[in-house]
């Protein structure tokens, strides 16, 4: 007895292989790597001394000045640290977009030459540099040092693609209408790279927040941040506080890029609302 033909249609759609399935493996590692861990780190977050249901490890966080210091200390090295970069790889990630030279050779050694290093023995190795070059020794500025040289290509890489891509036509026509250079860049190259500049700040300002391995190696003590405290409370053993402070830390980042995302939708709206006038 034949199958009707809805089944073997079914079948067929079934068996047919399609784009989407390609993403498959892609969501699994998502599940795997991603959302299972955010389950367990919020399974330890809320999981009191008692094993029970509690806020306790978010109340010793907020009610404890230290912890408040440290965070608001972690966020200005990390401002500092996105500001220096930012100014550092503008500059650079101009001079890319606009030369006729071999910019493909150039940005391999900039930024995926560094990648093929381990960050620890490329750390240990700028101390050591610092050392022997400067007599500099671990401290603030080592650290900050060691910071900008981590995450610097992570600032240059969305700042030149945004510059590259721009169009250049607009800035001909400000020439023409006789702007200025620092005028024409004030005016329409800096608003124009301003989604590069976002993406770049968010690249290096969240990851420097939470890291620990560059300031505890260059900087010691003098740079106590919150991922120093993170791996502190793992190392003790406090798994629920460990796990609070980073639920916090990532609502932190989430909300920073709500923020951003907002910024830029009203700028795209006001930009609208500008040529419709």
């Amino acid at each position: 007895m034949s199958e009707p033909p809805l089944v073997k249609a079914r079948l067929r759609r079934a068996l047919t292989f399609k784009r989407s399935h390609f993403s498959f493996p892609y969501i699994a590692l998502c599940i795997i790597f991603v959302v299972v861990p955010l389950g367990i780190l919020l399974g330890f977050a809320f999981i009191g001394p008692d094993d029970t249901f509690s806020f306790d490890n978010f109340a010793y966080f907020f009610t404890h000045a230290e912890n408040i210091k440290t965070m608001l200390y972690s966020m200005g090295v990390a401002a500092l640290t996105t500001v220096i970069c930012l100014l550092l790889a503008y500059p650079l990630a101009m001079c890319l977009a606009n030369s006729k030279i071999n910019k493909s050779v150039i940005l391999v050694l900039l930024f995926v030459l560094p990648m093929w290093v381990n960050s620890l023995l490329r750390t240990y190795a700028l101390q050591n540099l610092l050392i022997d070059l400067f007599g500099m020794q671990r401290g603030f500025t080592a650290a900050l040092i060691g910071l900008v040289y981590d995450f610097f290509p992570f600032m240059l890489l969305p700042l030149y693609t945004t510059l590259a891509n721009m169009d250049k036509s607009l800035i001909e026509a400000s020439h023409d209408l006789g702007a200025s250079s620092i005028a024409t860049f004030f005016k329409v190259t800096l608003p124009l790279s301003v989604p590069g500049i976002m993406s770049g700040v968010l690249m290096v300002f969240m990851p420097t927040m939470s890291t620990f391995s560059v300031t505890e190696i260059m900087g010691g003590a003098d740079t106590y941040m919150v991922g120093s405290m993170i791996n502190e409370l793992i190392n003790g053993g406090d798994w629920g506080g460990s796990a609070a402070f980073s639920l916090i830390l990532l609502v932190l980042v989430a909300g920073t890029m709500a923020l951003s995302n907002l910024i830029a939708k009203g700028k795209g709206t006001n930009e609208g609302m500008g040529g419709m006038l």
